[in-house]
């Protein structure tokens, strides 16, 4: 399997792609924090999502 340069990406996705970055960590803590005080199913799967889209931009899954 080949590994996808990001400086291959066009400016505005890689910028795009660094903003997105920068904000999902703070939403994840906020909604781990959320579901530990009001854990309701929705809560429970959005935090998972949260912290797949979040490991996928720290370790350049995508």
């Amino acid at each position: 399997m080949r590994k996808i340069n990001p400086y291959t990406y066009p400016p505005w996705l890689r910028q795009t792609r660094a903003v997105c970055a920068q904000f999902t960590l703070p939403i994840t803590i906020v909604q781990g924090v959320r579901t530990i005080f009001l854990p309701t199913t929705f809560d429970v799967i959005l935090l998972a999502v949260f912290i797949i889209i979040t490991c996928a931009l720290k370790l350049d899954w995508f």
